[in-house]
């Protein structure tokens, strides 16, 4: 691959773009975009270069351009060992076509709404059981209660032992990965010192969901249950095939990783910026109270405008391309920034200011607002998780009031591939 001929990128040695980029990845972004402006060229321990790109004009062509040049799958590679490889996040081409149609009537209408109340009576008992009164970490609690709406609505599990069984280990495996592995080997580190380490916390889940499955099978009535489990356990390929239980795996898998940690981490961010500004958070709290809901989605959509759970999207290219009038070669990744979009002046006025009133007054725009991609490769989950996130903010602000401890902002903090606040949004319930 000729790699002369791409954008400039920051005059620093590999080992210290890798640094910034783990430690720091917000302000490491700024820093380059300040200097290099909206296209330049990161090179970073174990990759092919990485191109980023924060136009609008230049986001689109990536999101409406060829698939078969611009693979999403591979630019992926990452999540391999946890997701698997029948994951609809690491296929390109026509088998995510197919995939992608066998995951969507979940997230489709009256299936969505269907998950409402399940969301609604989580929520209320989680939080009803959060300490009052004294400074609380909100960030794993949200965890844990996106984690029993994923196991209610997602796996359909109900009370019993399998269901304790499986949060139990679901626990264990998320804390435990980013603990035990450590951010930069789980980042940077090669596929073959992650792909045991992480296996070993997947073996125990893996056999819960198997178990889950065949007897779901034995019982039958798939038909007259609404989780996702289910309507995979249904489904068939163009061929008429089922889905093998692997491949029933890996979705459920990527559906919990893609819809866990990233909605907790964004409803942690909500309420740290909530807090932190009385008129709004009585704002929404008064909304909620009459029945309405445009501010609390307003306020979500600023949340991740502002505070994008995941800085980016990445696409490998398969073939020359040229964006923005840029020649680009085979074998680069070329990288929308999703932060940097959010945060362009031109776009947003003020744009590091938490104001979710800007969404009563315009509309996201496709390229614009991305926080959950775009094109053929835009989360299928997006609006099950900005749902939650409404369900989830009425029930904790109609509950309780959250004061902050600190008139400080807390500082952002990367977890593995996310982006989280420093201080666990830590808040006192009243």
């Amino acid at each position: 691959m000729t790699v002369d001929v791409l954008p400039p990128g920051p005059r620093l040695p590999i080992a210290a773009q890798s640094a910034a980029w783990t430690l720091r990845p917000w302000e490491f972004m700024d820093y380059c975009a300040a200097r290099l402006g909206d296209m330049f060229t990161l090179r970073l321990i174990g990759q092919e270069p990485w191109v980023m790109v924060s136009h609008p004009d230049v986001v689109k062509e990536v999101f409406t351009g060829p698939p078969e040049v611009l693979h999403a799958g591979e630019g992926n590679r990452i999540l391999l060992p946890v997701v698997g490889a029948n994951s609809v996040l690491l296929l390109d081409d026509e088998a995510h076509r197919e995939q992608r149609r066998l995951l969507m009537p979940p997230f489709r209408g009256s299936h969505l709404a269907a998950y409402a109340d399940t969301m609604a009576a989580v929520a209320k008992d989680e939080i009803a059981k959060w300490p009052r009164g004294e400074p609380v970490r909100l960030h794993p609690l949200l965890q844990l209660l996106t984690l029993e709406i994923i196991l209610r609505a997602v796996f359909g599990l109900s009370e019993g032992a399998r269901l304790d069984a499986l949060r139990a280990e679901l626990v264990r495996t998320i804390t435990g990965v980013i603990a035990k592995i450590g951010q930069l080997t789980l980042v940077f580190g090669p596929q073959r010192v992650r792909e045991p380490v992480i296996g070993r916390y997947l073996r125990r889940i893996d056999r819960l969901l198997y178990a889950e499955m065949a007897e779901r099978r034995r019982t039958g009535h798939l038909d007259e249950r609404g989780d996702v489990l289910s309507m995979l356990l249904q489904a068939r390929h163009g061929d008429g095939r089922p889905l093998a239980d692997v491949e029933i795996r890996d979705e459920l898998i990527t559906v919990l990783v893609a819809g866990h940690e990233t909605t907790a981490s964004a409803l942690a961010w909500a309420v740290e910026r909530l807090v932190r500004d009385p008129g709004y958070q009585a704002r929404l709290t008064d909304e909620i109270r009459a029945g309405g809901h445009e501010f609390v989605d307003a306020t979500v959509k600023e949340t991740l405008r502002l505070r994008p759970v995941l800085s980016l999207v990445a696409r490998q290219l398969k073939a020359p391309i040229e964006l923005g009038g840029v020649p680009l070669p085979a074998g680069v990744t070329v990288v929308p920034s999703i932060y940097l979009m959010h945060r362009r002046p031109d776009i947003y006025e003020d744009p590091t200011r938490f104001r979710p009133e800007r969404f009563l007054e315009q509309r996201a725009g496709t390229y614009t607002w991305i926080p959950f991609g775009g094109g053929v490769r835009r989360c299928l989950g997006a609006a099950f998780a900005e749902y939650e996130m409404r369900v989830v903010l009425s029930e904790l602000f109609t509950s309780c009031t959250p004061r902050p401890t600190s008139e400080r902002s807390e500082p952002s903090r990367r977890r593995a591939i996310t982006q989280v606040p420093g201080r666990g949004a830590t808040v006192v319930l009243g």
